[in-house]
């Protein structure tokens, strides 16, 4: 017979969160659940920026009943007004006896203060419970919530001997459905996908996301310093999602007009040949796009893990051997002398989809 615990009803909150990963833009997912004399009586998942957070919806489910109550919440309860009134208020109105909590806040305006707040209200509070798991799904939040600057997610393709496409450069396909499929849930649950203009005078892609149920599409941005993208080109052709372009103050002042004029964004970043990468995160940032899916080619991988501006890679890896000396592959840059001087990924896992390896991490820069 199954004991129910603090952690069941954790974990259930858990589940529900995560449910919501890519709703949500800059904001975290939560999860919220409401237990009264062994019952569940309110559950609450927070679904959009600037709507009510999940302890609201648990809490209008619960009504009346929320008295004496248990609040089990995966993320510490706002303590200010935002977008929305703060959680620990409303929490402290429905008269809740004790409040589970699995992390604290690291956005600075909250950093304990609602857990404060609670204690003060006279609410019992516990903090820590299945604190990794909540850390680790609110990985993107946690980061711009404290940096300014947007997570980034490497996702790429390979076959076994590390190559992305044949010496031809065909790339169709490198991995198979399984895969494929969830780098259109990586898709969905990142605000934008970065992509390298090689990829898209090669491929002419939407950069949208495909899945088996309806989803999100992300920010489209291009890196092109010259400007070479066309204006036929389907990123800028199809409004349904918005296109940035990230240049150079180089780039033809003619041609950012006339992208501008269709409606794509053009971003100056860097006053030489190359995009400053590292300007760009910055403004990227400041254009409150927290976390980007990319989706790069070697280059484009190179240049931003060598600028230590990648903070996961989630490799899939066909189990196949193409060739190929000039056959492009996963980074390309110059490289380091030694192998004491690699980059390591930290925290691996490894999984399987279909017949491909998945492979992720988070690479650990010799600066750290």
């Amino acid at each position: 017979m199954e004991v129910i615990n603090d952690s069941y009803y954790m974990s259930l909150a858990l589940d529900m969160a995560a449910k919501a990963a890519g709703q949500t833009g800059i904001n975290p997912v939560v999860g919220c659940v409401v237990v009264k004399e062994g019952r569940i009586i309110g559950i609450g998942t927070h679904l959009k920026r600037g709507t009510g957070h999940a302890e609201v919806h648990a809490l209008q489910m619960a009504g009346d009943e929320a008295e004496g109550s248990t609040v089990y919440v995966t993320l510490e309860p706002c303590s200010h007004f935002g977008k929305t009134p703060p959680c620990c208020e409303r929490i402290i109105d429905a008269k809740a006896a004790r409040v589970v909590v699995a992390t604290t806040d690291p956005n600075p305006q909250v950093a304990g203060r609602g857990i404060s707040r609670l204690r003060e209200a006279g609410i019992e509070v516990e903090v820590g419970l299945l604190e990794e798991r909540s850390r680790s799904m609110n990985e993107r939040f946690n980061k711009y919530i404290t940096t300014k600057l947007p997570f980034v997610t490497l996702k790429t393709a390979s076959t076994l001997d590390g190559k992305i496409a044949s010496k031809t450069g065909d790339s169709r396909w490198v991995t198979g459905a399984a895969a494929r499929e969830q780098v259109h849930t990586l898709r969905h649950q990142h605000e934008a996908i970065m992509v390298g203009i090689g990829t898209v005078l090669a491929d002419d892609p939407l950069l949208t996301t495909r899945a088996q149920v309806p989803a999100i599409d992300p920010v489209r941005i291009i890196v092109d310093s010259r400007l070479r993208l066309s204006l036929s080109a389907r990123v800028v052709t199809d409004r349904s999602v918005r296109t940035i372009v990230l240049t150079t103050a180089a780039a033809d002042s003619e041609k950012a007009a006339q992208l501008s004029a269709a409606g794509v964004e053009v971003l100056t970043c860097g006053e030489g040949n190359e995009v400053d990468l590292n300007k760009a995160i910055r403004k990227l940032g400041e254009l409150e796009i927290g976390s980007i899916l990319l989706e790069g080619g070697g280059k484009l991988n190179g240049a931003m893990l060598t600028a230590g501006l990648i903070d996961k890679i989630v490799l899939h890896m066909a189990t196949k051997i193409i060739g190929g000396a000039e056959a492009p592959g996963t980074f390309t840059f110059e490289g380091f002398e030694k192998m004491s001087q690699a980059i390591e990924l930290k925290q691996v896992t490894v999984e399987t989809a279909g017949e491909d390896i998945v492979i992720a991490g988070y690479p650990a820069y010799r600066n750290e």
